[in-house]
């Protein structure tokens, strides 16, 4: 063993991945066996979002997942402040008329 060194794993980013992609709107969907996340974004003058990105997640996954991004909106917090949600039943921008779940 290596007296409780952490081996960390190596990750390729490549420049064209690592630029991103802006999503403002989430939507989720699973069945027993995969969770589909799609992330789309809404502009104005459009008249529905479009999908930017799909991932598909093994159930322990997505939980793992979850769990990170608690962990995660639980460290901003205590460094930036509480994140105030506004109309939960609405879409998270201020412009089309849609709403989705997410």
């Amino acid at each position: 063993m290596e007296d409780n060194k952490q081996v960390k794993n190596k990750i390729e980013l490549k420049p064209e991945v690592a630029e991103g992609v802006y999503a403002n709107l989430a939507v989720i969907a699973h069945s027993p066996t995969e969770f589909v996340v799609d992330f789309l974004r809404m502009m104005p003058g459009l008249p529905y979002p479009t999908v930017k990105s799909r991932i598909i997640l093994a159930p322990e996954h997505a939980k793992r997942l979850m769990l990170a991004l608690q962990e995660n909106v639980g460290r901003y917090e205590q460094l930036f402040g509480t994140i105030s949600l506004h109309d939960a039943e609405a879409a998270p921008v201020a412009f089309g008329e849609g709403k989705a779940d997410a």
